[in-house]
């Protein structure tokens, strides 16, 4: 038996999966870290924490497989994308990584916007705005806001840049993260240097990774003292993965255009594959090459959605089962009897792409209970998706929708997804798609398969289908998503000058 290893760096713990090559996990393992949140609008995480959770997860995994570590054939890791780092040039942190929900550059990402490059066809057609979590406004920040770290850094990268170094002693880029958020159009020269220029920001281009690697392509062997810290062999193929919810889609199995990737946790993305190339307000993309060659993909996302049902859990229900909450919310009519939430907490990422949009839960009376506005997060955010597949119009009719992530262990939110969207929702075998997606990287990286399409075929399989109640789904177009729609520009009126 050949296997291979899978690591899913996510925003709160790290996940190493050992995989057989017909795509089924043997065995896992998981490492908490934390995330500090000095200031409003800053989230900050330890690269070095990582690295730790790293070696505790990929020893934790091969131990529970019980395998020889040497049938284990290559290994791929994906990462939260707009993470952000500043290294010396042995790679050591200068400061701690802006990590993707990290806005603070909502002025940096407004100068990126006016320049009115040609790289920011990605963002809308151009007509922006261009989101505070990307590449360049973070860097930007650095350089204007601490001049002393960026003009020390030798290397500004991302999550995924640091692992792979940390890995293979190799600094390189993922071909998926620069095209999806730093600009890079592998269709129009590459590194957007106008773009860079016009910022002031040209010296950033030396400290990037030189060399950017697609999604599937082999980095290197793994260090002597990589080999180490994880337990593995030294030497093992370590081959390039990428943006956590864009390695999902691979581990999703959505490879063809009509087909669309609803990565959910923390966060929400909506990754379609398209049929041509696509530039229209609201919408990202068209992204080239970032998952297959050749193959167009166009994003949508909601900055804060798991995390906003994390943070009510934690803070108003902390001594109530999610189990409880799911059943009370469950026993609700849609609406939640009048409740509407905006689920804006960290910003909006599409279709308004506002880092200084915040969220709200508007119609509370005495009546209404945790359940109810448990419900009311979850169809706010579940409206808020509709929204952003509705704007995809006629760039994106998504014939296949396929869901993974935090949503999958709450029958009521897939449902309400289905409801909401008046499509069914295809699970699949593996929730951790973004694990799966680096494991069919690794298998073909190995040279197991033809292609990444092909290792797809082979690993991915369905689990289940929900069925939207078309009875609820006229309720929510025809009473709710205009309401949530507007609430939007009404809350937008009424904002703070300074947020």
């Amino acid at each position: 038996m050949s296997y291979v290893v899978g690591v899913d760096g996510g925003t709160e713990s790290l996940r190493a999966f050992v995989f057989d090559l017909d795509g089924r996990i043997v065995a896992s393992h998981a490492t908490p870290y934390k995330t500090e949140f000095p200031q409003p609008s800053w989230a900050e995480q330890n690269p070095e924490d990582w690295w730790q959770a790293m070696g505790a997860s990929v020893r934790g995994a091969v131990a529970k497989a019980a395998i020889d570590p040497k049938a284990i054939i290559g290994m791929s890791v994906d990462t939260t994308c707009c993470s952000v780092v500043a290294l010396q040039a042995d790679g050591t942190p200068l400061r701690p990584c802006m990590i993707w929900m990290d806005v603070r550059s909502s002025r940096e990402a407004n100068d990126v916007a006016v320049t009115k490059d040609p790289a920011l066809r990605v963002n809308g057609a151009g007509a922006g705005p261009v989101s505070a979590e990307w590449m360049i406004p973070k860097a930007l920040w650095i350089k204007r806001h601490q001049p002393e770290i960026f003009a020390r850094a030798a290397k500004i990268g991302e999550y995924q840049d640091y692992i792979n170094l940390r890995l293979t002693g190799e600094w390189v880029g993922s071909l998926g993260n620069v095209c999806i958020r730093w600009h890079y159009q592998t269709l129009h020269g590459g590194v957007p240097r106008s773009l860079l220029k016009a910022l002031d920001l040209s010296d950033l281009e030396a400290k990037w990774p030189q060399k950017m690697l697609a999604p599937g392509t082999p980095i290197g062997p793994l260090t002597k003292s990589a080999a180490a810290h994880l337990g593995l062999p030294e030497g093992l193929l370590v081959v390039q993965g990428g943006s956590d919810a864009f390695i999902g889609v691979i581990g999703l199995g959505v490879t063809e255009p009509g087909e669309m990737a609803l990565i959910t946790g923390s966060s929400h993305l909506h990754i379609g594959i398209a049929n041509g190339t696509v530039h229209k307000p609201g919408v990202w993309g068209t992204y080239m090459d970032g998952v297959y060659p050749g193959k167009p993909i166009i994003e949508g996302g909601q900055t804060s959605t798991g995390s906003v049902i994390a943070w009510f859990k934690r803070h108003f229900a902390e001594h109530t089962s999610f189990e409880t909450l799911n059943e009370g919310a469950a026993a609700l009519p849609p609406g939640a009897e009048g409740l509407l939430v905006l689920d804006h907490f960290q910003g909006n990422r599409t279709p308004y792409t506002d880092a200084l949009s915040r969220g709200a839960i508007t119609g509370l009376t005495l009546k209404h209970t945790p359940a109810h506005v448990f419900r009311a997060i979850i169809e706010g955010i579940c409206l808020g998706t509709r929204l952003i597949v509705d704007n995809f119009g006629d760039a994106f009719s998504a014939r296949r929708i396929v869901l993974a992530g935090g949503a999958t262990n709450s029958p009521l939110w897939l449902q309400i997804h289905a409801d909401t969207l008046g499509a069914p929702i295809e699970l699949t075998e593996v929730a951790d798609a973004p694990a799966l997606g680096c494991a069919i990287l690794a298998a073909y990286g190995a040279g197991r398969f033809s292609s990444i399409e092909d290792g797809c075929r082979a690993m991915v399989r369905r689990k289940s289908v929900i069925e939207p109640d078309l009875t609820k789904t006229r309720f929510y177009e025809t009473d709710m998503l205009e309401r949530y729609g507007r609430l939007y520009g009404a809350l937008k009126s009424v904002r703070p000058s300074e947020v």
